[in-house]
């Protein structure tokens, strides 16, 4: 562009530089000068021509095709960011910077602090009664159910099935084929077709053989495995073939069978982690271990798809219905919630609980620590809400999650009943083993 206005400039300079000279011409002789009698008047300067005009215009649309120009907001876009700005002034209005709404999110601590609330989330194997971390469970298990092979290899047998195969479909698709082989056993015990079972049978292959645990369980019900010759085939096949000592037994075989189909998976149960505190004026303030926020690879994914599908639905109008079903929805992340119930005394009861656990697991929890369990009493939320023991609703669903405290309080009109009637209840609180154990929170 700039070349083109300079070819300009220098065309209208060589038209105003007056008449040339030819080359043949001697230096000495000029041309006789006249002089006018006055000077021209000078001609105004003539604007580009068309042909210039359409040039540049051209060369202009070039260089704006060069420059990438910036996009404007989609309506869309627009949407998501006042989506956002909402969220945030929400949450400065709140006093939390991390997330909307009036719930507290504990921040978590790093185990090892002083002022933790519960060291962390610890198990309970039910073959060992070992005490083991999140990180233990699988393998600490897997290895108790290898030991009990040599006391009953029945029961490992089967406690390997249901519990080293994770896909719970083919668990029982394969039991149910094993307890077919049994029936058949049971039913004709005189027939030697149903005694023996192919090993490279294409139903035994599919159901049975890629599970862990069916072999041994053959085996320790009394199967060996033998070659036997096929007819019009050279070489001799595998088959699982019941002993005459088993067949003796059918008993047995009918009780091992319902065992198998009755089995469940072994799973490490949650160490509730029962400790009593004194009176203080801490019992509101819960520092948890990093146990209780740490999310699994599926629960991040879960998180960030339920994160993209609240922004969407932040973008239309909901209503209020619509609000405490996602309230209720955002709860549903947590796994653990550590629970303290104040009692009447002021000392403080405390356990860690699954966080869809029922309201009743927490009423069998306290009655195991009082001194009078049969007294009827209630639980009481922030607020004053009364959670009822017969309400089949979970923690999360109450808004007990990751932490809260709830308050004792005796059936006063039970006691009331229970005084007309001539006796006088002991309403001692709890067992004395307990107070011997007592901590300063």
């Amino acid at each position: 562009m700039k070349k083109f206005f300079q070819e300009i400039k220098a065309d209208i300079k060589f038209k105003s530089a007056g008449p040339g000279q030819k080359l043949t011409e001697s230096v000495g002789e000029k041309a006789p000068k006249e002089k006018p009698s006055q000077l021209p008047a000078r001609q105004p300067r003539q604007g580009p021509t068309n042909e210039a005009q359409m040039a540049a215009a051209a060369a202009l649309a070039r260089l704006e095709q060069k420059q990438p120009r910036a996009r404007g907001p989609t309506s869309q876009d627009s949407i998501r960011n006042q989506v956002r700005k909402e969220l945030r002034a929400e949450a400065t209005v709140s006093g939390n910077p991390e997330a909307p709404g009036n719930n507290t999110v504990h921040e978590p601590k790093e185990e090892g602090s002083a002022h933790l609330a519960v060291p962390g989330v610890y198990f309970t194997c039910p073959l060992t009664g070992a005490i083991l971390r999140k990180d233990q469970r699988d393998a600490r298990i897997r290895e108790a159910i290898l030991m009990h092979f040599s006391t009953d290899p029945v029961a490992a047998s089967i406690m390997k099935i249901h519990t080293f195969n994770k896909d719970r479909d083919r668990v029982k698709l394969g039991v149910d084929t094993i307890a077919k082989y049994l029936d058949n056993i049971h039913l004709h015990p005189e027939e030697e077709k149903y005694r023996k079972i192919k090993v490279q049978n294409k139903v035994f292959q599919e159901r049975i053989h890629c599970l862990e645990g069916t072999h041994e369980f053959f085996e320790a019900i009394g199967f060996q495995k033998v070659l036997l010759p096929i007819p019009d085939q050279e070489g001799p096949e595998e088959f699982y073939v019941l002993s005459e000592a088993a067949l003796a037994q059918p008993q047995s075989l009918e009780r091992h069978k319902e065992q198998l189909l009755s089995a469940e998976p072994v799973r490490a149960t949650l160490a509730r982690q029962r400790r009593v505190f004194r009176p203080s004026p801490l019992a509101s303030q819960f520092d948890l271990p990093t146990d209780f926020f740490n999310l699994t690879a599926e629960e991040i994914k879960r998180e960030q798809r339920l994160r993209s599908e609240a922004v969407e639905r932040l973008s239309v109008l909901r209503t209020k219905a619509m609000r405490e079903r996602e309230e209720q929805r955002e709860m549903r992340k947590y796994t653990y919630t550590l629970l303290r119930v104040r009692l009447p005394d002021g000392c403080l009861l405390q356990g860690t609980f699954y966080a869809r656990e029922r309201v009743a697991a927490l009423y069998g929890f306290v009655r195991e620590a009082l001194q009078n369990d049969w007294l009827p009493f209630e639980l009481l939320a922030s607020g004053g809400q009364k959670l009822s023991e017969d309400e089949n609703l979970a923690f999360n669903e109450c808004g007990l999650v990751p932490s809260a405290l709830l308050t004792f309080s005796w059936d006063m009109a039970v006691l009331e009943d229970i005084r007309a009637a001539g006796t006088q209840p002991d309403t001692s609180i709890l067992k004395p083993e307990l107070l011997s154990a007592i901590e300063k929170l």
